[in-house]
């Protein structure tokens, strides 16, 4: 349920209700737009109270319920596009923003090189992976601690921010340090114990959408993240898996304004792990 307030109410009116809101033993998340304020409320069984107790409070213009599975990655919430700022590069707005770099962290030469590559190709963000869940236990499951010194120690080289997977909720804090973006993979979109630790981290964090997933999964997983108070997230599109096997998933480009349609999440597309193939991306078709 959200109560929108009328344009240029007061903090007094505000606060009558979320006190209001907070004697059912509900939580709520204010959003503070540009003109007016939409306080979100947050409760498993917000259905059995009327919406004219809300309704007729002084500052009240309109009380909606959101039927949507996902209530504060939807547009109900807040209408106006959200923007992620990461050291003064603006993510959501007109600027095309470039993150780039090697899947896996794997020598302080390989990542040298790669920032020196990313910076002059004109990429914003260096990406790198310390930690690599894999689908065989067998393969190469990353550098971990001693890639994230790897990545900080390039990342003060190069004055270039910094992207990296975090897989587990005690290790939040510990990549948080280093990395400017925490990513959530896909394999872990639905992990809820690492969304929520993540969330309250409140560091800006890449969700990538879960290559089995639907968008309205995509987004209520969004919610894990933005329930906590955090509201520096980014959705990913990286590919789904389809009964096509020409590349490793399938890019799912349809998805990116649907999203944007029901949404006021920023979305980046990751064709690297979409696609699979290095030909299908590069500008000069080299493999």
């Amino acid at each position: 349920m959200i109560v929108e307030m009328r344009i240029g109410a007061t903090q007094e009116e505000i606060d009558t209700v979320v006190q209001r809101v907070r004697s059912f033993g509900w939580d709520v998340q204010l959003n503070r737009g540009t003109e007016k304020t939409v306080v979100a409320i947050l409760g498993s069984n917000t259905g059995q109270v009327s919406t004219d107790v809300f309704a007729v409070l002084p500052g009240v213009v309109s009380v909606t319920r959101i039927m949507k599975p996902y209530k504060l990655a939807s547009r109900e919430v807040k209408a106006e596009d959200s923007l992620v700022s990461i050291n003064g590069i603006e993510i959501g707005g007109k600027r095309i923003v470039v993150m780039a770099g090697p899947c896996a962290v794997e020598s302080e030469e390989q990542l040298t090189e790669a920032a020196r590559a990313v910076k002059d190709a004109g990429a914003s963000i260096l990406r790198g992976g310390a930690f690599k869940p894999r689908t065989s236990p067998f393969s190469f499951q990353g550098l971990e601690q001693a890639g994230l010194e790897l990545l900080a120690k390039v990342k003060e080289r190069f004055n270039i921010p910094v992207i990296t997977e975090v897989v587990d909720s005690r290790h939040v804090n510990m990549v948080s340090r280093v990395a400017d973006i925490l990513q959530v993979g896909s394999r872990n979109m639905q992990n809820f114990t690492l969304l929520t630790a993540v969330g309250k981290s409140k560091c800006p964090v890449v969700l990538k959408r879960g290559f089995s997933c639907t968008v309205t999964e995509w987004l209520t997983a969004a919610d894990y993240l933005l329930a906590e108070g955090n509201n520096q997230v980014i959705l990913c599109e990286r590919g789904i898996r389809t009964f096509e096997d020409s590349t490793r998933f399938s890019l799912d480009i349809s998805a990116i304004p649907v999203i944007k349609k029901y949404s006021h999440l920023p979305v980046i597309v990751d064709p690297s792990h979409g696609t699979g193939r290095r030909d299908l991306f590069t500008s000069s078709g080299d493999s």
